[in-house]
């Protein structure tokens, strides 16, 4: 199927004069997750994965993706001639650099501009022309193969109520006014779902395991418009909206506004988030001012009512994946469950909670040779029987109306061997590092992502994801931004941001082995030498200590450990009676050195 949908569109190719097409593997919107009408990437490869891009000649074509699918990209692609490409490892060469050289000269590369971010897009014209190879928008090539392409997604939107935000739409857009200001650019074009939804205290259901909805907006000093298909707001939703003094225009019209943009004033956009069909649309006369969006170093900073319910959206989670602990072990070589059966009773159990509002992500469940596939995705026919020995890895969480939680732990399910037990402990190390990290403002995560690999590395071990990612108040799992990871980001940690902590170690065909906590950054102290900054924890959820190999613990980080499992027992014991609250105390009691 893959290999006649490749020659389908190498056809097209021929007609347009074109020799390689390029697929980013995005929406308009740049999204991670992708509503059906756009997941190109899958269609086109097979390969189901978040991450990755393609490039498609008239006689070869590779898929780029980065070490959290290099094992499921491997199988995906098998047997449909598209070679993978190992991203981000030196002797990698880049999508343009592979380009050129499977290309003659005065060649013609193919894109979607609407689906391409203009910095991408820059970039490659940039560089390609240097080789006399032309960039060429084409339009969606795969829309004349894709016979039965899905429709835009039409869901509902619905209002995220003050109580839950802590601030008006009307005041978010004035701070977005007041960061406009700064720029010296007149107007903002906000492209990014997650900015737009956080901007009007709205969300959807337009994609899935993210609460946004399809739309564009642009803010000015006089107005907002927000570009969005009409018939996904009730008739009171306009009217709230519109007293608010927002501009409800159709979601496709925003190509026709630009163009009617005043002559001369400056544009600010997210080089990153806004796609080169947008960009093409701004009159010539107009400046492009670039930077990071408003909306996204705003909402990054979460305030204390988000905070103050991101906490009781962790004692819901944390009871949901008491639940699910206590269902395992019970259950565990008694009756036949498979790694699906366990991604399912996550969701079980989470659904039971007040507020739950859906998976944050797909569940990752790997047992034994599964958990060294970093984002792995199974079905009922591809699941692993799960038995009582081994490891089980789980990476989940959950949408609530008051936070988005996300989580991993690592759990024995027999007795562990004495290797699973020392990995286990390095990576509980790096996460206590990282939990306990002190440091100076303006300081940046890759300044940080040491903390939790230096165990690791000290026994010729690591991990190929990052470390830490920002996380949403009720929107997407994956948050800018800010990050934990070697690479050099140039936006820095700052008090109020949400973050993940989530240290791994992957051998391949044995084990995986995660730990991840929530964490929020928070002032700790003034002094003479500036301003310090810290984390605390917020996930609320026993780690297991059958893992660990005491010996290779610090009596500080047993306290650290025994702390923690404290303030767990708490903040949900209170919650709990019976069988489940002494399953709480058992799994969260103290360890001695």
């Amino acid at each position: 199927m893959i290999k006649d949908r490749l020659e389908k569109l190498r056809e097209l190719m021929v007609e347009r004069g074109i020799r390689a097409y390029y697929i980013h593997g995005s929406d308009p919107h740049m999204s991670e997750y992708l509503p059906a009408r756009w997941q190109t990437r899958a269609f086109i490869s097979g390969f189901t994965g978040s991450y990755g891009w393609l490039a498609i000649t008239l006689d070869r074509a590779a898929l780029w993706t980065d070490s959290r699918y290099f094992l499921q990209a491997g199988e995906q692609l098998s047997g449909t001639g598209i070679s993978l490409m190992k991203a981000r490892l030196p002797e990698t060469p880049d999508v343009v650099s592979w380009l050129i050289s499977n290309l003659p000269a005065n060649s013609r590369v193919g894109i979607n501009p609407e689906c391409l971010p203009f910095s991408l897009y820059e970039n490659m014209l940039d560089r390609l022309s240097g080789k006399q190879i032309t960039l060429t928008g084409t339009g969606d090539l795969l829309n004349e193969i894709w016979t039965d392409r899905p429709p835009l997604p039409s869901g509902k939107i619905f209002e995220h109520g003050m109580e839950y935000t802590g601030e008006s739409r009307i005041d978010k857009i004035q701070r977005i006014r007041n960061g406009l200001k700064k720029t010296g650019a007149g107007r903002q074009i906000l492209t990014a779902l997650d900015d737009i939804a956080w901007t009007f205290n709205l969300r959807g259901n337009d994609i899935d395991f993210n609460p946004v909805f399809l739309s564009y907006a642009v803010i000015d000093q006089e107005k907002s418009v927000l570009f969005v298909n009409q018939d996904k707001l009730s008739e009171d939703l306009k009217r709230v909206l519109e007293n608010d003094g927002i501009v409800l225009q159709e979601y496709g019209s925003v190509f026709g506004f630009l163009k009617n943009t005043e002559p001369f004033s400056g544009v600010y956009i997210d080089p990153d988030k806004t796609n080169q069909s947008v960009v093409s649309a701004i009159p010539s006369s107009c400046s492009i001012l670039e930077g990071v969006s408003i909306p996204c170093l705003l909402k990054a900073r979460k305030n204390r009512t988000e905070i103050s319910n991101i906490r009781n959206a962790m004692k819901k989670d944390g009871i949901a994946m008491l639940e699910f602990l206590y269902w395992l072990e019970k259950i565990t070589g008694k009756e036949r469950i498979t790694e699906y059966d366990v991604a399912v009773s996550l969701h079980q159990f989470r659904k039971k909670q007040k507020g739950f509002m859906g998976d944050s992500f797909s569940p990752i469940v790997g047992y034994k040779k599964h958990g060294a596939v970093v984002h792995l995705s199974v079905d009922e026919k591809t699941a692993l029987e799960i038995k009582k020995d081994g490891i089980l890895l789980f990476d989940s969480g959950g949408h609530y109306l008051d936070g988005t939680t996300d989580i991993t732990r690592t759990v024995a399910l027999g007795v562990p061997a004495l290797q699973q037990k020392n990995d286990f402990t390095w990576i509980l190390k790096g996460l206590i590092a990282l939990s306990n990290a002190v440091f100076p403002e303006n300081t940046c995560g890759c300044h940080l992502d040491i903390l939790a690999r230096k165990a690791l590395w000290k026994h010729g071990l690591n991990y190929g994801h990052g470390t830490g990612h920002g996380v949403g108040f009720f929107l997407n799992v994956h948050e800018g931004p800010v990050e934990i990871r070697p690479g050099f980001n140039t936006n820095p940690i700052k008090a109020g941001q949400v973050l993940s902590n989530e240290p791994g170690i992957y051998r391949e065909n044995e084990y995986g082995i995660r730990i991840e906590n929530m964490m929020v950054c928070v002032e700790k102290e003034t002094t003479e030498f500036g301003k310090f900054l810290g984390f605390e924890t917020l996930t609320l959820c026993p780690v297991d200590t059958r893992m660990i190999r005491i010996g290779l613990l610090s009596a500080k980080e047993i306290q650290w450990l025994n702390d923690y499992h404290q303030m767990v027992w708490n903040e949900l014991s209170p919650l709990l009676t019976g069988e489940l609250k002494s399953f709480l105390q058992e799994k969260t009691r103290s360890i001695a050195p």
